[in-house]
Protein backbone atom coordinates (compact mmCIF):
# COMPACT_ATOMS: atom_id res chain seq x y z
CA UNK A 1 0.00 0.00 0.00
CA UNK A 2 1.50 3.18 -0.70
CA UNK A 3 0.26 6.93 -1.65
CA UNK A 4 1.60 8.97 -4.98
CA UNK A 5 0.77 12.13 -6.00
CA UNK A 6 -0.66 12.81 -9.53
CA UNK A 7 -1.74 16.25 -11.25
CA UNK A 8 -5.40 15.53 -12.09
CA UNK A 9 -7.33 15.33 -15.39
CA UNK A 10 -8.21 17.85 -17.22
CA UNK A 11 -11.88 18.97 -16.73
CA UNK A 12 -11.99 15.82 -13.86
CA UNK A 13 -14.91 17.54 -12.35
CA UNK A 14 -17.59 17.86 -15.16
CA UNK A 15 -15.71 13.99 -15.94
CA UNK A 16 -17.43 12.75 -12.55
CA UNK A 17 -20.11 14.22 -12.54
CA UNK A 18 -21.06 13.03 -15.97
CA UNK A 19 -20.45 9.55 -14.30
CA UNK A 20 -22.94 9.79 -11.58
CA UNK A 21 -20.90 11.31 -8.95
CA UNK A 22 -23.17 14.44 -8.82
CA UNK A 23 -21.49 15.51 -5.56
CA UNK A 24 -17.29 15.90 -6.39
CA UNK A 25 -17.03 18.86 -4.02
CA UNK A 26 -17.85 19.46 0.27
CA UNK A 27 -19.04 22.87 1.23
CA UNK A 28 -16.78 23.64 4.05
CA UNK A 29 -17.78 25.86 7.55
CA UNK A 30 -16.37 28.87 6.03
CA UNK A 31 -17.81 28.58 2.86
CA UNK A 32 -15.23 27.06 0.82
CA UNK A 33 -16.05 24.19 -1.71
CA UNK A 34 -13.01 22.02 -1.60
CA UNK A 35 -12.41 18.48 -3.49
CA UNK A 36 -14.32 15.47 -2.06
CA UNK A 37 -13.59 13.26 -5.14
CA UNK A 38 -9.24 13.51 -5.18
CA UNK A 39 -7.70 12.69 -7.75
CA UNK A 40 -4.48 14.59 -6.79
CA UNK A 41 -3.29 11.50 -4.99
CA UNK A 42 -4.46 7.99 -5.40
CA UNK A 43 -3.42 4.77 -4.15
CA UNK A 44 -1.15 1.56 -4.99
CA UNK A 45 -1.88 -1.74 -3.94
CA UNK A 46 -0.11 -5.34 -4.75
CA UNK A 47 -2.52 -7.91 -6.47
CA UNK A 48 -1.19 -10.62 -3.14
CA UNK A 49 -2.13 -7.67 -1.05
CA UNK A 50 -5.56 -7.39 -2.01
CA UNK A 51 -6.23 -10.74 -2.47
CA UNK A 52 -5.18 -11.31 1.31
CA UNK A 53 -7.27 -8.03 2.38
CA UNK A 54 -10.61 -10.02 0.27
CA UNK A 55 -10.37 -12.76 2.05
CA UNK A 56 -9.69 -11.06 5.44
CA UNK A 57 -13.11 -9.15 4.38
CA UNK A 58 -15.04 -12.34 3.66
CA UNK A 59 -14.22 -13.96 6.88
CA UNK A 60 -14.97 -10.87 8.73
CA UNK A 61 -18.34 -10.90 7.03
CA UNK A 62 -19.14 -14.68 7.98
CA UNK A 63 -18.00 -13.63 11.44
CA UNK A 64 -20.60 -11.04 12.09
CA UNK A 65 -23.22 -13.15 11.12
CA UNK A 66 -22.02 -15.39 13.40
CA UNK A 67 -22.62 -12.87 15.84
CA UNK A 68 -25.69 -11.86 14.62
CA UNK A 69 -26.93 -15.27 15.16
CA UNK A 70 -25.79 -15.20 18.96
CA UNK A 71 -27.55 -12.23 19.18
CA UNK A 72 -30.78 -13.42 18.32
CA UNK A 73 -30.31 -17.10 20.27
CA UNK A 74 -29.37 -15.39 23.25
CA UNK A 75 -31.92 -12.12 23.06
CA UNK A 76 -28.95 -9.67 23.25
CA UNK A 77 -31.34 -7.08 21.60
CA UNK A 78 -31.45 -4.70 24.66
CA UNK A 79 -27.80 -4.11 24.22
CA UNK A 80 -28.26 -3.01 20.92
CA UNK A 81 -30.42 -0.47 22.05
CA UNK A 82 -33.66 -2.40 20.60
CA UNK A 83 -35.70 -2.15 23.99
CA UNK A 84 -39.30 -2.81 22.18
CA UNK A 85 -40.13 -6.22 22.44
CA UNK A 86 -42.06 -6.08 19.27
CA UNK A 87 -39.12 -4.75 17.00
CA UNK A 88 -36.92 -7.45 18.63
CA UNK A 89 -39.68 -10.44 17.67
CA UNK A 90 -39.39 -9.06 13.94
CA UNK A 91 -35.85 -8.32 14.11
CA UNK A 92 -35.58 -11.91 14.83
CA UNK A 93 -37.83 -13.48 12.79
CA UNK A 94 -36.42 -11.10 9.75
CA UNK A 95 -33.21 -13.27 11.06
CA UNK A 96 -34.20 -16.72 10.76
CA UNK A 97 -36.34 -16.34 7.57
CA UNK A 98 -32.89 -14.20 5.95
CA UNK A 99 -33.02 -17.17 2.99
CA UNK A 100 -36.74 -16.04 2.10
CA UNK A 101 -35.52 -12.24 2.06
CA UNK A 102 -33.42 -10.02 -0.51
CA UNK A 103 -30.30 -8.69 1.15
CA UNK A 104 -27.57 -7.09 -1.06
CA UNK A 105 -24.93 -5.14 0.37
CA UNK A 106 -22.26 -3.97 3.04
CA UNK A 107 -18.95 -1.62 4.06
CA UNK A 108 -16.63 -2.85 6.33
CA UNK A 109 -14.58 -0.07 7.75
CA UNK A 110 -11.17 -1.14 8.12
CA UNK A 111 -7.78 0.29 9.35
CA UNK A 112 -4.65 -0.68 7.44
CA UNK A 113 -1.17 0.69 6.52
CA UNK A 114 0.07 -2.01 4.56
CA UNK A 115 2.43 -3.40 7.32
CA UNK A 116 0.02 -4.91 9.97
CA UNK A 117 -3.25 -6.63 9.61
CA UNK A 118 -6.26 -5.02 8.91
CA UNK A 119 -8.34 -3.61 11.75
CA UNK A 120 -12.32 -3.81 11.64
CA UNK A 121 -13.57 -0.70 12.30
CA UNK A 122 -17.15 -0.97 12.13
CA UNK A 123 -19.73 -2.87 9.22
CA UNK A 124 -22.23 -0.70 7.79
CA UNK A 125 -24.48 -3.13 6.52
CA UNK A 126 -28.40 -1.45 6.30
CA UNK A 127 -27.57 2.10 4.79
CA UNK A 128 -23.83 2.42 3.52
CA UNK A 129 -22.94 5.20 1.19
CA UNK A 130 -19.92 6.06 -0.77
CA UNK A 131 -21.22 3.28 -3.66
CA UNK A 132 -21.26 5.18 -6.25
CA UNK A 133 -17.55 6.72 -6.27
CA UNK A 134 -16.13 3.59 -5.42
CA UNK A 135 -18.22 1.43 -8.52
CA UNK A 136 -17.83 3.77 -11.53
CA UNK A 137 -15.43 6.93 -11.45
CA UNK A 138 -12.77 5.77 -10.45
CA UNK A 139 -13.15 2.93 -12.67
CA UNK A 140 -13.31 4.99 -15.47
CA UNK A 141 -10.31 6.79 -13.96
CA UNK A 142 -7.90 4.07 -13.71
CA UNK A 143 -8.68 3.16 -17.27
CA UNK A 144 -7.77 7.08 -17.69
CA UNK A 145 -4.57 7.20 -15.94
CA UNK A 146 -3.61 3.40 -16.12
CA UNK A 147 -5.12 1.47 -19.01
CA UNK A 148 -4.47 -1.93 -18.25
CA UNK A 149 -4.15 -2.31 -14.81
CA UNK A 150 -6.68 -3.71 -12.53
CA UNK A 151 -8.91 -2.67 -9.59
CA UNK A 152 -10.24 -3.98 -6.79
CA UNK A 153 -13.89 -3.38 -8.19
CA UNK A 154 -16.23 -5.94 -9.00
CA UNK A 155 -18.62 -3.77 -7.82
CA UNK A 156 -21.42 -3.37 -11.10
CA UNK A 157 -20.75 -7.01 -12.02
CA UNK A 158 -21.87 -8.51 -8.79
CA UNK A 159 -24.70 -6.02 -8.13
CA UNK A 160 -26.27 -6.99 -11.10
CA UNK A 161 -25.38 -10.57 -10.38
CA UNK A 162 -27.04 -10.61 -6.89
CA UNK A 163 -30.19 -8.70 -8.15
CA UNK A 164 -30.70 -11.28 -10.70
CA UNK A 165 -30.56 -14.02 -8.30
CA UNK A 166 -32.32 -12.38 -5.84
CA UNK A 167 -35.45 -11.36 -8.20
CA UNK A 168 -37.00 -14.40 -7.18
CA UNK A 169 -37.77 -13.07 -3.63
CA UNK A 170 -39.12 -9.78 -4.70
CA UNK A 171 -42.54 -9.61 -4.32
CA UNK A 172 -44.87 -9.22 -7.96
CA UNK A 173 -44.69 -5.38 -9.42
CA UNK A 174 -41.99 -2.66 -9.24
CA UNK A 175 -39.36 -2.61 -7.06
CA UNK A 176 -39.67 0.90 -5.13
CA UNK A 177 -36.24 2.50 -4.59
CA UNK A 178 -36.64 5.68 -2.46
CA UNK A 179 -33.93 8.24 -0.82
CA UNK A 180 -34.60 11.16 1.74
CA UNK A 181 -35.62 14.49 0.05
CA UNK A 182 -33.21 15.40 3.56
CA UNK A 183 -30.10 14.93 1.89
CA UNK A 184 -29.20 18.31 0.05
CA UNK A 185 -25.70 17.23 -1.21
CA UNK A 186 -27.34 14.42 -3.90
CA UNK A 187 -25.15 11.65 -2.56
CA UNK A 188 -28.13 9.47 -1.55
CA UNK A 189 -30.54 10.42 -4.50
CA UNK A 190 -27.60 8.92 -6.86
CA UNK A 191 -26.73 6.09 -5.08
CA UNK A 192 -30.28 4.70 -5.04
CA UNK A 193 -30.21 5.70 -8.88
CA UNK A 194 -27.18 3.88 -9.15
CA UNK A 195 -28.48 0.30 -7.40
CA UNK A 196 -32.13 1.13 -9.22
CA UNK A 197 -29.73 0.77 -12.85
CA UNK A 198 -27.82 -2.33 -11.46
CA UNK A 199 -31.24 -3.93 -10.97
CA UNK A 200 -33.16 -2.78 -14.31
CA UNK A 201 -29.69 -4.37 -15.59
CA UNK A 202 -30.72 -7.87 -13.59
CA UNK A 203 -34.26 -7.39 -15.70
CA UNK A 204 -36.17 -6.19 -12.45
CA UNK A 205 -38.57 -4.12 -12.83
CA UNK A 206 -38.14 -0.42 -10.91
CA UNK A 207 -39.53 2.79 -9.86
CA UNK A 208 -38.20 5.48 -7.81
CA UNK A 209 -39.91 7.62 -5.09
CA UNK A 210 -38.70 9.64 -1.77
CA UNK A 211 -39.53 8.39 1.55
CA UNK A 212 -41.20 11.75 2.20
CA UNK A 213 -43.66 10.78 -1.06
CA UNK A 214 -44.93 7.14 0.56
CA UNK A 215 -47.90 7.48 1.70
CA UNK A 216 -50.93 5.47 3.75
CA UNK A 217 -54.13 4.47 2.42
CA UNK A 218 -56.21 4.00 5.50
CA UNK A 219 -58.94 1.49 3.95
CA UNK A 220 -56.15 -1.24 2.66
CA UNK A 221 -53.86 -0.38 5.34
CA UNK A 222 -51.26 -0.21 2.98
CA UNK A 223 -48.20 1.82 1.65
CA UNK A 224 -48.74 3.57 -1.65
CA UNK A 225 -46.58 5.65 -4.10
CA UNK A 226 -47.28 8.86 -5.25
CA UNK A 227 -49.89 7.62 -8.05
CA UNK A 228 -51.58 5.77 -5.42
CA UNK A 229 -50.08 2.16 -6.31
CA UNK A 230 -49.23 -0.51 -3.49
CA UNK A 231 -45.76 -0.53 -2.23
CA UNK A 232 -44.80 -4.34 -2.48
CA UNK A 233 -41.21 -4.00 -2.47
CA UNK A 234 -39.21 -0.96 -1.35
CA UNK A 235 -34.76 -0.49 -1.66
CA UNK A 236 -34.74 1.70 0.92
CA UNK A 237 -31.60 4.52 1.41
CA UNK A 238 -33.37 5.14 5.14
CA UNK A 239 -31.83 3.49 8.55
CA UNK A 240 -34.01 0.96 10.12
CA UNK A 241 -34.12 3.01 13.28
CA UNK A 242 -35.69 6.17 11.32
CA UNK A 243 -37.91 3.67 9.55
CA UNK A 244 -39.06 1.77 13.00
CA UNK A 245 -39.79 5.16 14.71
CA UNK A 246 -40.64 7.87 12.94
CA UNK A 247 -44.38 8.50 12.69
CA UNK A 248 -45.29 6.16 10.35
CA UNK A 249 -43.27 3.75 12.21
CA UNK A 250 -45.76 1.35 13.67
CA UNK A 251 -47.53 0.68 9.90
CA UNK A 252 -43.85 -0.38 8.67
CA UNK A 253 -43.78 -2.88 11.49
CA UNK A 254 -47.90 -3.86 10.98
CA UNK A 255 -47.19 -4.25 7.41
CA UNK A 256 -43.62 -5.80 7.43
CA UNK A 257 -43.27 -8.93 4.74
CA UNK A 258 -40.54 -11.15 6.73
CA UNK A 259 -41.09 -13.97 4.22
CA UNK A 260 -43.32 -16.43 4.94
CA UNK A 261 -46.15 -15.31 3.25
CA UNK A 262 -46.89 -12.59 5.90
CA UNK A 263 -46.91 -9.00 5.64
CA UNK A 264 -47.49 -6.73 2.30
CA UNK A 265 -44.08 -4.28 2.24
CA UNK A 266 -41.13 -6.08 1.58
CA UNK A 267 -38.14 -3.59 2.91
CA UNK A 268 -34.12 -4.04 1.31
CA UNK A 269 -32.60 -4.05 3.41
CA UNK A 270 -33.94 -6.35 5.65
CA UNK A 271 -34.98 -5.79 9.24
CA UNK A 272 -31.88 -8.12 10.48
CA UNK A 273 -29.55 -5.91 9.04
CA UNK A 274 -29.99 -3.60 12.13
CA UNK A 275 -27.79 -6.34 13.39
CA UNK A 276 -24.85 -5.54 11.93
CA UNK A 277 -25.10 -1.80 11.60
CA UNK A 278 -24.90 -0.90 15.07
CA UNK A 279 -21.73 -0.65 16.89
CA UNK A 280 -22.80 -3.32 19.77
CA UNK A 281 -22.07 -5.29 17.22
CA UNK A 282 -18.38 -5.20 17.54
CA UNK A 283 -18.30 -5.76 21.50
CA UNK A 284 -20.13 -9.15 20.63
CA UNK A 285 -17.39 -10.15 18.06
CA UNK A 286 -14.63 -9.35 20.80
CA UNK A 287 -16.87 -11.49 23.39
CA UNK A 288 -16.61 -14.39 20.53
CA UNK A 289 -13.55 -14.23 18.91
CA UNK A 290 -11.16 -12.34 21.91
CA UNK A 291 -7.81 -11.61 20.36
CA UNK A 292 -8.52 -12.20 17.08
CA UNK A 293 -5.74 -9.98 14.94
CA UNK A 294 -8.74 -8.43 12.34
CA UNK A 295 -10.62 -7.22 15.38
CA UNK A 296 -9.72 -4.84 17.88
CA UNK A 297 -11.33 -4.92 21.66
CA UNK A 298 -14.33 -3.82 22.56
CA UNK A 299 -16.89 -3.64 25.05
CA UNK A 300 -20.15 -2.10 26.16
CA UNK A 301 -19.97 -1.47 29.78
CA UNK A 302 -17.04 0.91 29.75
CA UNK A 303 -13.14 0.72 28.36
CA UNK A 304 -12.37 -1.38 31.14
CA UNK A 305 -8.08 -2.16 30.72
CA UNK A 306 -8.36 0.20 27.67
CA UNK A 307 -7.99 3.41 30.32
CA UNK A 308 -5.65 4.14 33.38
CA UNK A 309 -2.23 4.43 33.28
CA UNK A 310 -1.67 1.33 31.43
CA UNK A 311 -4.18 1.66 29.19
CA UNK A 312 -3.68 2.00 25.47
CA UNK A 313 -6.23 4.52 24.33
CA UNK A 314 -9.68 3.94 23.84
CA UNK A 315 -12.62 5.37 21.20
CA UNK A 316 -16.00 5.65 22.66
CA UNK A 317 -18.65 5.74 19.55
CA UNK A 318 -22.40 5.66 20.01
CA UNK A 319 -24.09 2.38 18.65
CA UNK A 320 -26.15 4.37 15.68
CA UNK A 321 -23.96 7.29 14.98
CA UNK A 322 -22.33 8.17 11.44
CA UNK A 323 -19.78 9.89 9.67
CA UNK A 324 -17.97 10.24 13.13
CA UNK A 325 -20.84 11.69 14.64
CA UNK A 326 -20.48 11.37 18.28
CA UNK A 327 -16.98 9.67 18.15
CA UNK A 328 -14.95 10.89 21.02
CA UNK A 329 -10.90 9.84 21.20
CA UNK A 330 -9.14 8.66 24.39
CA UNK A 331 -5.23 8.57 24.08
CA UNK A 332 -3.00 5.86 26.05
CA UNK A 333 -3.24 6.72 30.13
CA UNK A 334 -6.63 8.43 29.74
CA UNK A 335 -8.98 8.34 32.42
CA UNK A 336 -11.93 5.63 32.07
CA UNK A 337 -15.04 7.91 30.83
CA UNK A 338 -18.42 6.24 30.28
CA UNK A 339 -21.07 8.57 28.83
CA UNK A 340 -24.38 8.84 29.56
CA UNK A 341 -25.47 7.69 25.90
CA UNK A 342 -25.25 3.88 25.47
CA UNK A 343 -21.82 3.48 23.27
CA UNK A 344 -19.49 0.99 22.41
CA UNK A 345 -15.71 1.38 23.95
CA UNK A 346 -13.30 -0.11 20.87
CA UNK A 347 -9.55 -0.03 21.11
CA UNK A 348 -7.84 3.41 19.72
CA UNK A 349 -6.47 2.41 16.45
CA UNK A 350 -5.13 5.88 15.45
CA UNK A 351 -5.69 5.95 11.34
CA UNK A 352 -2.42 5.60 9.16
CA UNK A 353 -1.07 8.89 8.24
CA UNK A 354 0.21 8.99 5.03
CA UNK A 355 1.76 12.62 4.34
CA UNK A 356 -0.89 14.18 6.71
CA UNK A 357 -3.66 12.41 5.61
CA UNK A 358 -5.17 9.78 7.68
CA UNK A 359 -6.96 7.05 5.79
CA UNK A 360 -9.64 4.33 6.28
CA UNK A 361 -10.82 1.81 3.68
CA UNK A 362 -14.03 0.82 3.10
CA UNK A 363 -14.12 -2.54 1.59
CA UNK A 364 -17.86 -3.67 0.17
CA UNK A 365 -19.29 -6.92 0.32
CA UNK A 366 -22.50 -7.46 -2.05
CA UNK A 367 -24.34 -10.80 -0.90
CA UNK A 368 -21.20 -12.60 1.34
CA UNK A 369 -18.37 -12.03 -1.35
CA UNK A 370 -15.86 -9.14 -1.14
CA UNK A 371 -16.56 -6.95 -4.04
CA UNK A 372 -14.75 -3.86 -4.43
CA UNK A 373 -12.74 -0.87 -2.52
CA UNK A 374 -12.85 2.82 -1.75
CA UNK A 375 -10.81 4.99 0.07
CA UNK A 376 -11.12 8.10 2.41
CA UNK A 377 -9.02 10.23 3.81
CA UNK A 378 -9.35 13.12 6.77
CA UNK A 379 -6.91 15.82 7.79
CA UNK A 380 -8.09 15.16 11.41
CA UNK A 381 -8.24 11.54 12.98
CA UNK A 382 -11.95 10.77 13.20
CA UNK A 383 -13.01 10.18 9.41
CA UNK A 384 -16.17 12.79 9.05
CA UNK A 385 -18.20 13.93 6.73
CA UNK A 386 -15.19 16.64 5.15
CA UNK A 387 -12.98 13.46 4.51
CA UNK A 388 -12.32 12.94 0.60
CA UNK A 389 -12.47 9.92 -1.60
CA UNK A 390 -9.36 8.97 -3.38
CA UNK A 391 -8.87 6.29 -6.46
CA UNK A 392 -6.73 3.27 -6.25
CA UNK A 393 -5.23 0.75 -8.38
CA UNK A 394 -3.11 -2.47 -8.47
CA UNK A 395 -0.07 -2.69 -10.24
Amino acid sequence: MERRTTEPRPGWQQTVEAQGLVYPLTRYPDGSLRPYWDESAYYVFTLPEVEALEEVVEELHTMCLTAAAHIVERDRFADLGITDPRLAALVAESWHRRSELPSLYGRFDLRYDGRGPAKMLEYNADTPTSLVEAAVPQWFWMEDRFPGADQWNSLHELLVEAWGRQAALLPPGPLHFVHTDGDESGEDLMTVAYLRETAEQAGVETEALSVESIGWDRLSGRFVDDRLRFIRGCFKLYPWEWLATDRFGPHVLDTLDNGGGTGTTCWIEPAWKMLLSNKALLAVLWELYPGHPHLLPAYLDGPRELAGPRGAGYVAKPLLGREGEGVTLHGPGSEAVRRDEACCYQGLAPLPDFDGNRVVLGAWVVEDEAAGLGIRESAGPVTDGYARFLPHVIL
